[in-house]
């Protein structure tokens, strides 16, 4: 996926009910922002039950480890990070105070047996089709006194078991992530995610519309929509028609107060026509699109399983352009899948030279058990992956630079989403998803004022307020 969250604790919003004794619950989010939205609705499924959330481990009643695949050495880091709840739980029940451990999310997905033969003191192991279950899964964890593993593949959505979320995930309250489509059915050769997060599918219409409009009421005026494949959206329409990600973006633009919609992540195979003209429509379609390559090496997007060549990517950007002139892409990049060579590599830059990028995410191969490139011959040495990868990072950062100072002198309409760093500073993100900082009061914090650009910084924009805008 596009954007990424690592690390930090995510703790869940919510009230317990009156009729069950409160208790503590920690979330730990690794991963992705999808990752992000699932931990906030496992927190609403646990909500019936009392549990709400605490700030450390060691008050929890209930940790829930949400974890991530993507990243190299996945599985050690969660055993790791087990390794230390374990002594949290062991001190808790010295002191008579029982703690439900959960491990969910992608690596659990993948590795739930090796993570009851290796931590036998976790009580519960579900992947994320099932966190819809967590209520069923605590009770029988209780009544066992067992572990309890749900790592199938459920007959039903999960979406169609979830209660209402109390309140979005939020970051100040004004903008939020939905997640609209799950699953993958690309196979790409270096990826994990169809075989933990199963076939694609999507969430029917007035499931999203619903939770879209309970943000809307409560703030939020920009909703990131997010899916494996979000641009292969195929929801269920209010008519049982199929409906495309265009139309409900089209839908969602009618919302009384939402100003900003964004989606990620894309995949080119699923760029169609629609979705092209909504861009050049819909004001409130950000121009700025989260669309993996991987490579730009049309010999290694065959290796790769992409399914489109380097030249169909460079004709989507153009087509894109040419329907939003002021859009600005990011991207995905890998280097060292099997079998690259020097001048596959170099086909590679030559794309990032030809498209411009004002972001991207670039990682060296990683071989993940199970998928196709991990068992492929003529792995690239080390050496030679750290090498293009620096290259590759330094063309990068050069093109994001040179699109941060084009808006240098320039007014656009920033969100304002919190305070600065700095004491009098109001902090915001721009159409194109930097973040800038501006001198001003606090209560313009929740509304979109246009902002002259004077300064790029390293990874953030200065400016100052229209000077009619800091009475308003």
């Amino acid at each position: 996926m596009g954007q990424r969250h690592s690390g930090a604790p995510a703790i869940m919003t919510g009230t317990p009910a009156n009729t069950s004794p409160a208790r503590g619950l920690h979330v730990i989010t690794w991963g992705c922002q999808m990752n992000v939205y699932d931990s906030a609705r496992m927190g609403d499924v646990l909500r019936p039950l009392g549990y709400q959330p605490v700030a450390t481990p060691d008050a929890a009643d209930m940790i829930i480890l949400n974890t991530c695949h993507i990243r190299d050495k996945a599985a050690e880091k969660v055993f790791s990070e087990l390794g230390r709840l374990r002594k949290i739980k062991e001190a808790r029940e010295t002191a008579g105070q029982q703690t439900i451990i959960a491990v969910a999310g992608c690596v659990a997905q993948a590795e739930g047996q090796e993570i009851l033969a290796r931590a036998p003191y976790v009580d519960i192991v579900l992947g994320p089709q099932t966190y819809h279950r967590l209520p069923e899964m605590v009770a029988r964890a209780a009544r066992a006194g067992g572990a309890v593993i749900e790592t199938d593949f459920p007959a039903e959505q999960k979406f169609d078991f979830l209660p209402e979320a109390e309140a979005p995930q939020t970051a100040g309250n004004y903008t939020a992530f939905l997640t609209i489509q799950e699953g993958c059915d690309k196979f790409c050769s270096f990826c994990v995610v169809p075989y933990t997060r199963g076939a694609e599918s999507s969430r029917p219409v007035l499931s999203v519309l619903a939770e879209a409009r309970r943000m809307v009421e409560s703030g939020v005026k920009d909703i990131s929509l997010l899916g494996q494949n979000v641009n292969a959206y195929h929801g269920e329409g209010p008519d049982g028609s199929t409906w495309g990600l265009a139309q409900l973006a089209y839908e969602l633009a009618k919302l009384p107060g939402l100003s900003r919609i964004r989606y990620m992540t894309s995949h080119p195979r699923d760029m169609d026509d629609a979705l092209i003209a909504a861009h050049r429509d819909l004001p409130q379609l950000m121009p700025f699109l989260h669309l993996p390559v991987q490579a730009g090496s049309d010999r290694i997007l065959r290796a790769m399983n992409r399914g489109h060549t380097a030249d169909e990517y460079r004709d989507i950007v153009r087509r894109l352009r040419e329907a939003r002139p002021d859009l600005a892409l990011s991207s995905d990049f890998i280097v060292g899948h099997p079998g690259e060579t020097d001048e596959d590599f170099e086909a590679t830059m030559h794309l990032v030279r030809d498209v411009g990028f004002a972001l991207a995410y670039s990682f060296k191969y990683s071989p993940r058990p199970g998928t196709p490139a991990a068992g492929a011959g003529m792995q690239v040495p080390e050496d030679v992956k750290d090498a293009r990868l620096q290259a590759l990072q330094a063309l990068l950062r050069e093109q994001q630079d040179a699109f941060n100072a084009t808006l240098v002198g320039k007014t656009i309409p920033v969100l304002f989403t919190s305070e600065g760093r700095k004491p009098g500073q109001i902090a915001g993100r721009s159409p194109w998803l930097q973040p800038v900082h501006v001198s001003g009061p606090k209560h313009l914090i929740g509304k979109e004022l246009p902002v002259r650009i004077v300064e790029r910084l390293t990874n953030s924009l200065s400016g100052v307020l229209e000077e009619e805008c800091v009475s308003a």
